[in-house]
């Protein structure tokens, strides 16, 4: 009997024992402690992270990592194993005999450790609120003595607090690096990180190839970039000192991080617990502008400047293109060249460039003490010297740096640019004068004559008008060219020539037509220079007239994204409305995927990058751009693939803009095409950015299947294509949903997660579907997705016609 009641009591003490080690988190880990896969974790005292064993998405690799406790969404900030991931759940964390952290397996191997070069007695680690990992010593509470750090080996994210650069006085070197891609947490291609070489710079590597660098510190913030800050709370800091060369954001909210995902997007995020997202304030390299050295040595990258059809690039004053033949056809990596040469101090002089992102600053020189007048004086009296800046805006400018090499990676940036001055020879600097002299003249004789051409314009046609008066008792104008006239004085935007146009064209041949829609037929054509273009013609027919002309122009002129079509300009003349964009050579996405032969084109990763180029471009519109922008007409038609298969959306004749907080409106006209419209704007005219959301869905099953929306039949025919694909994701067959050209090469992880995405962004309610920042989150990222309910329009519910 006593030994029964011994056994029922060590069996009632070893269950307490399990349900403890079990059931909940440790606050800390000492030297007799460990943390097992399954098992245990490690928690911050605040309960905002957590530390475990964790599989990304659908792989089965075990890891190591830190993520946020308190978010929903499954947010890893942080990797120990990146390159060494445990093949089971086996994984134990354990202090060694020598006191140092290491991860081992099943057969005690190390995958990875904290790689202390001393023993301790006592160790201790800890999880603090603020996401870093820290080994102490047992009895001592000083992070000033701490003996190891996660925040000294940042992975993919940048918390408030971390460092990224240079700690020479401990040897460190701290930099972020991406993941390899959402399901792989090992080294990826990208790195964000800090140089010494120069004036310090933040600079984005594809491995050894320089991708995008953030402009240099001008001493409140790092200059050439621009995002919209979330608080007063928010704050970036540069430490520059002999010892200590790094950066590092501070924020009193724990919910904000700097992300480098696994495409090499760097992205500022933080999670907005009301509508359960990251929101997005940065995404660089943002457009063309962005990526390095797009104009070569002594270009200059002006994203507005294409509205003029010159392209993005621009030689600065007393430079020439190295390739005038290359130039003209936009390839502009060669550069410029100068005109005249230097005569070292005989006459030369500066012109000044205002609102910049200042060159390349790897081969500089600087000096912090020096006056504006001390730095031009020494770039004036060194030959070699190309341009000198001023480093600090807080003190008059005060600091001086100085380019001895070609100046590279310029952009205007009128809203957060700096001073350049440029260095030119005496004969240049004379002709910059008389130029102005000659520029301002011609301003003022051209302004005059307008006004003179405009008061003539006015009597002819007020003396014309009381005439026709007299003569009919009524005042009669044609309403039509009444509305073109004021629609050209509303467009702001390069007016083209119709003759030049209809030459361009062929006289709008049927050779040239590449096709046509609801505004009309579109041409392809060539401008003199050699510039390709298309032109989109409005129809006398068609249903759309001057408003959704205006529209579009008003729309598309003032955005500028690299997933955006480029308006090149317009022409109204002649009774003919016409809009004339970059041409674009593989044409529209439809007759790729929906081709049996031209679809070999595009390969899983190319349909998943235009996917991803899509939703960035959405973005845009819905977020980033001056006005909140929503298409309404979003299709496979309207997507337009330029020569390396990057998507361009177009045509924004029913395109809405908002301003402030706005973000939905209704309709009594429901415009757009069936199948691609929400529930709610089809059936009750009401649209929002989740209208977009919709279509978009529509769009990512198309892509994944190469099957239409319009015109889908199967067994079953009161399902449509959304109907098919939630049937074989409920099936578990989503394999069976994908395009036979790509069914063989695409994970079927990375399938069935576009399906869920695509179902998401289909649901029949508009507050279930993502927003299109969380769309682009979890097309970059392995945060775990919720699941799909049943898509709006499940079935046929509205004939297509």
């Amino acid at each position: 009997m006593r030994r029964k009641n011994s056994l029922i009591i060590v069996t009632f003490f070893t269950s307490i024992f399990i349900l403890i080690t079990t059931s909940n988190a440790l606050n800390t880990i000492s030297s007799n402690q460990t943390i097992r896969d399954g098992v245990s974790t490690i928690e911050s005292a605040g309960g905002i992270f957590e530390m475990g064993f964790f599989s990304p998405l659908r792989s089965k690799k075990r890891y190591l990592g830190i993520w946020y406790k308190k978010i929903s969404t499954r947010t890893n900030i942080w990797v120990a194993n990146r390159d060494a991931p445990l093949k089971d759940t086996s994984g134990i964390m354990r202090f060694d005999e020598n006191g140092v952290l290491v991860l081992v397996d099943s057969t005690n191997s190390m995958m990875w450790s904290t790689n202390l070069s001393k023993s301790v007695v006592s160790p201790m680690a800890e999880l603090l609120d603020n996401g870093n990992l820290v080994v102490r010593y047992e009895n001592d509470t000083d992070l000033k003595n701490i003996l190891w750090q996660s925040f000294d080996h940042p992975a993919d994210n940048l918390l408030s607090g971390m460092q990224i650069g240079w700690d020479l006085q401990k040897g460190l070197y701290r930099y972020l690096s991406s993941w390899k891609s959402s399901e792989d947490p090992s080294l990826g291609n990208y790195k964000l990180s800090l140089n010494l070489d120069g004036y310090p710079q933040i600079l984005l590597w594809k491995g050894s190839v320089l991708q995008f660098r953030f402009g240099p510190w001008d001493g409140i913030q790092f200059s050439g970039v621009s995002f919209d800050v979330p608080d007063t709370r928010f704050a970036v800091k540069f430490l520059f000192d002999p010892n200590e060369m790094s950066f590092n954001f501070e924020n009193t909210d724990t919910d904000m991080r700097l992300m480098l995902t696994p495409d090499g997007d760097i992205q500022i995020l933080r999670w907005i617990n009301q509508t359960r997202e990251w929101k997005i304030y940065l995404t660089a390299p943002r457009d063309d502008c962005d990526r390095y050295a797009v104009c070569g040595g002594y270009g200059n990258c002006n994203i507005t400047q294409s509205l003029s059809g010159h392209g993005v690039c621009g030689c600065l004053k007393g430079y020439k293109p190295k390739i005038v033949e290359k130039w003209k056809l936009g390839d502009w990596s060669n550069g410029c060249i100068r005109k005249t040469q230097l005569a070292c101090g005989n006459g030369d002089g500066f012109v000044k460039y205002s609102g910049l992102k200042l060159p390349d600053t790897q081969n500089s020189w600087f000096n912090q003490s020096l006056t504006h007048e001390e730095c031009k004086s020494i770039c004036l009296k060194n030959c070699s010297c190309t341009a000198y800046a001023g480093l600090d805006v807080r003190k008059g400018r005060i600091g001086c740096m100085l380019w001895f090499n070609e100046l590279l990676d310029i952009r205007d940036y009128s809203a957060n640019g700096l001073d350049l001055y440029v260095k030119v020879a005496a004969s240049e600097l004379a002709s910059h004068s008389s130029a102005s002299v000659k520029r301002l003249r011609r301003s003022l004789i051209i302004v005059i004559l307008i006004l003179l051409t405009v008061l003539l314009c006015l009597c002819a046609r007020t003396l014309r008008n009381s005439r026709k008066l007299r003569r009919k008792g009524i005042l009669s104008v044609h309403q039509e060219s009444t509305d073109n006239e004021k629609g050209r004085e509303d467009l702001d935007l390069p007016l083209f020539d119709f003759a030049m146009i209809a030459s361009a064209t062929n006289n709008f041949s049927k050779r040239n037509k590449l096709g046509e829609g609801g505004f009309g037929p579109v041409y392809k054509g060539t401008l003199n220079d050699g510039q390709e273009i298309a032109v989109k013609r409005l129809s006398k027919t068609s249903k759309q007239g001057l408003d959704e002309f205006k529209n579009e122009v008003s729309c598309i002129a003032k955005l500028q994204h690299r997933n955006l079509v480029r308006l090149l300009g317009c022409c109204i003349e002649e009774g003919e409305m016409l809009l004339i964009y970059e041409y674009m050579s593989n044409k529209s996405l439809d007759s790729i995927i929906f081709d049996k032969e031209l679809s070999k084109l595009l390969n899983w990763q190319q349909r998943y990058d235009v996917i991803l180029g899509i939703a960035r471009g959405i973005l845009y519109l819905h977020q980033d751009s001056r006005l909140r922008i929503i298409h309404r007409d979003l299709k496979s038609s309207n997507i337009l693939l330029d020569v390396e298969m990057n998507p361009r959306i177009s045509d924004f004749g029913m395109a809405r803009s908002f301003g402030g907080s706005e973000r939905e409106g209704n309709t009594t006209r429901v415009v757009g095409t069936f199948g691609y419209m929400s529930p709610e704007y089809a059936l009750d005219g009401m649209f929002s950015v989740k209208s977009d959301v919709y279509s978009f869905g529509v769009i990512v099953i198309e892509i994944l299947s190469g099957m239409k929306m319009r015109g889908f039949y199967q067994s079953d025919p009161s399902l449509n294509l959304l109907g098919y694909a939630w049937k074989l994701y409920k099936d578990g067959n989503f394999m069976e949903l994908v395009a036979e050209d790509i069914v063989e090469e695409c994970s079927p992880s990375e399938v069935v997660r576009v399906i869920q995405i695509g179902l998401l962004c289909v649901q029949p309610h508009p507050e279930d579907r993502p927003s299109m920042a969380t769309v682009v989150l979890m097309l970059c990222s392995e945060i775990t997705l919720p699941e799909p309910k049943q898509p709006g329009f499940f079935t046929e519910r509205i004939p297509l016609s």
